[in-house]
């Protein structure tokens, strides 16, 4: 069997070990193990050698250490109680409108996922602080959970982003440049979804009940009550921009004074400060567990000549650059529903990236790198609020029992379908995407 054949296989193996509940950095270490091993003929020196140096360059990368800071950043605000000023100065402005508490819990979500950087961190977080108020005000479960599922997908979308970080390491781009381009999008969704809920609720009045106006000046009170939020993500991201430190300098700032925050405001106490670095330490093991595994497979890959052999196949059809692209898209919104998207990120970019390079879109390599990649994080992210296996809608669910997860199903698809007119329009208009790097 040539190496070629051997990479092939080793997709179907990958998947079936996946489906049987392995984790996915373990099936994509052992795929790449025994591809290894295959393609030297049954010779174990080359491969314990090539296990001995991925290890160490993988985890000695300068670049991965952004990974944990940010981490450490976002359980510094889950666990002091950021979400809730976020969530209570949101709620003061559009509480009082039809739809009002659903869009001030969207509203939260963005201004959390500025500080967060995780889908289902912010996903779960938020709920805890909105749906005891939704259901106070007469909202119905469904829409109350599906709001909250696709509300947390805006911490993996507005900067800073993990995924991001990654796909940036994986693809050799520029950390700051693709924080830039996903800021648009990011607003895009947010406001996506805030005309969603307008729509269900004048459909589906029933679904939503009020709440009496806040004065403006306890409106005023709650906002002003953000400003650590508002300043850390200024710092943060504004810094980068300016060129005052960069990503990895960025991301100790920013843990550092989302500390400093929690500390001054009393809610970081020992107890919070170890579970805030006991969960940084199990999180950053499990992504870079799954970044090992990845390595591994992606360079077997590399050395069965799948990647390169796609690039050349694709190429040769003639195939329209933009229907290679959208039948791309559809594969991640579809495999989105049953894997993470950082297990997507790293097993699809390096097959998926050669193909999209070889494209001619009329733009520059760096700007179809960045683009493609702002496409890729917001249809992986489709799949976790798409049925029937959207992560981000089980873990709402499980917060709340009593509500049906057919009734978050049926209303989640209002959602989505905001996410896809969204991903039409960026496809058809890359320069949405690209402006601010203009």
């Amino acid at each position: 069997m040539s190496n070629l054949e051997l990479g092939f296989w080793s997709f179907p193996v990958l998947l079936v070990m996946i489906f049987l509940r392995a984790p996915i950095g373990l099936a994509m270490l052992l795929c790449g193990f025994g591809g290894w091993y295959l393609a030297m003929g049954g010779n174990p020196t080359p491969l314990l050698a090539k296990l001995k140096s991925e290890t160490y360059t993988t985890f000695s990368s300068y670049s991965l250490t952004i990974i944990p800071l940010f981490l450490l950043m976002g359980q510094f605000a889950t666990l002091s109680g950021m979400s809730q000023a976020l969530f209570r100065a949101a709620e003061s402005f559009l509480g009082h409108r039809r739809g009002g508490v659903a869009m001030a819990a969207v509203g939260a979500c963005a201004g959390f996922g500025a500080i967060c950087g995780s889908s289902l961190a912010t996903a779960a977080t938020m709920s805890k602080v909105a749906l005891p108020e939704l259901k106070r005000y007469g909202y119905s479960g469904g829409f109350s959970t599906a709001t909250l599922a696709a509300g947390g997908t805006l911490g993996i979308l507005i900067p800073p982003s993990v995924i991001l970080v990654i796909y940036a390491i994986l693809t050799e781009q520029n950390i700051a440049k693709l924080f830039l381009a996903a800021f648009i999008p990011g607003i895009l969704a947010a406001l996506g979804y805030v005309l969603t809920i307008s729509i269900y609720v004048r459909l589906y009045p029933d679904a939503a009940g009020t709440r009496a106006p806040v004065p403006m000046a306890e409106r005023f009170a709650a906002l002003g009550k953000t400003w650590p939020v508002m300043a850390i993500f200024v710092l943060v991201v504004g810094g980068i921009y300016l060129g005052w430190f960069t990503p990895t300098e960025a991301a100790a700032i920013g843990a550092a004074a989302t500390g400093l925050v929690a500390l001054v405001s009393r809610s970081l106490g020992w107890s919070v400060l170890k579970q805030s670095l006991i969960g940084t330490a199990r999180t950053t093991a499990m992504i870079f567990f799954i970044v090992l595994g990845a390595g591994f497979y992606n360079g077997f890959l590399a050395l069965s000549g799948v990647p390169q052999f796609m690039a050349d196949w694709v190429v040769g059809q003639g195939l329209s650059p933009w229907l290679v692209l959208v039948i791309i898209l559809v594969f991640y919104l579809i495999f989105g529903c049953l894997m993470d998207s950082l297990s997507m990120i790293l097993l699809t970019v390096p097959i998926f990236f050669p193909v999209i390079s070889a494209m001619d879109f009329g733009m520059s390599a760096e700007h179809v790198a960045i683009w493609f990649g702002i496409l890729v994080l917001i249809v992986v992210e489709v799949g976790l609020i798409t049925p029937p296996v959207g992560m981000n809608l089980f873990i709402i669910n499980s917060m709340d029992r009593d509500t049906p997860m057919k009734e978050t199903y049926k209303t989640v698809m209002f959602f989505v379908a905001s996410d896809i007119v969204r991903v039409a329009l960026l496809v058809a208009f890359p320069a949405i995407t690209l402006f601010l790097l203009r």
